[in-house]
C-alpha cells in the first residue's frame, strides 16, 4: 500500500480528528510555520472536516493524518497544498507531534507522500518553503533529497523580526 510504511500510515481526515485539529491549529508556538494569526473555533474546524472529502483536483489541497501504526495514535499531519495539475506540482508541509520527533517519522512520512504524489497524482515536483530558523525541517528536507533552490529574503515577519525563507524542490526523476 502506498500510504502505509513500517512505523506509520497516512489516512484521510475523520470527524474524530476534531480535537486533534483543534489542538494543533490553536497551538500558538506553530502559528509561524502555518502562517496562522488567529485561533480556530471547533465549529470552523468541524466545517472544514465536513468538506475534507473534496478531491485534490477540486480543493487544490490534500491533508492526511499521520498515524503511529503500533499504538494507532494520531501523531501529525502532512499536507499537499497549492496543487497545480497543469504544471504537475504541489507544495508540501509536515507537522509531527513533539513526542514523536527525531524518530524517523518525518523521513518515513515524506517517503510515503512523495511516492503517492509521484505515482498516483503523477506530479513532476514537490516544493517546500521553510524559514531559516526551522533547523529540524531544513535538515529533514535536505537529508531526504530536496534541493535548496533559493532564499526569499526577509520573507516572514516573526515576533517583529524578518526571517528568510528557503525554497526547496524535489523533482520526480521517473
Amino acid at each position: 500500500m502506498t500510504l502505509k510504511g513500517e512505523n506509520i500510515h497516512l489516512r484521510a481526515l475523520e470527524p474524530e480528528d476534531l480535537d486533534f485539529l483543534y489542538e494543533i491549529e490553536n497551538n500558538e508556538s506553530i502559528w509561524e510555520v502555518s502562517h496562522t494569526q488567529t485561533p480556530y473555533s471547533k465549529w470552523v474546524l468541524k466545517q472544514y472536516l465536513e468538506n475534507a472529502h473534496q478531491d485534490i483536483y477540486e480543493a487544490k489541497q490534500l491533508r492526511l493524518v499521520i498515524v503511529h501504526t503500533e499504538t494507532n495514535n494520531t501523531i501529525g499531519l502532512i499536507d499537499l497544498f497549492d496543487f497545480d495539475a497543469k504544471n504537475s506540482r504541489a507544495g508540501i508541509g509536515i507537522l509531527i507531534s513533539e513526542n514523536y520527533r527525531n524518530q524517523g517519522i518525518g523521513k518515513e512520512t515524506l517517503q510515503l507522500i512523495s511516492n503517492y504524489a509521484f505515482t498516483h497524482l503523477n506530479l513532476h515536483q514537490l516544493f517546500a518553503n521553510i524559514t531559516t530558523n526551522n533547523e529540524a525541517s531544513l535538515l529533514l528536507f535536505s537529508n531526504f533529497g530536496f534541493q535548496k533552490i533559493g532564499i526569499k529574503k526577509d520573507w516572514n515577519k516573526i515576533n517583529g523580526t524578518y526571517i528568510d525563507e528557503v525554497l526547496f524542490q524535489l523533482i520526480n526523476k521517473k
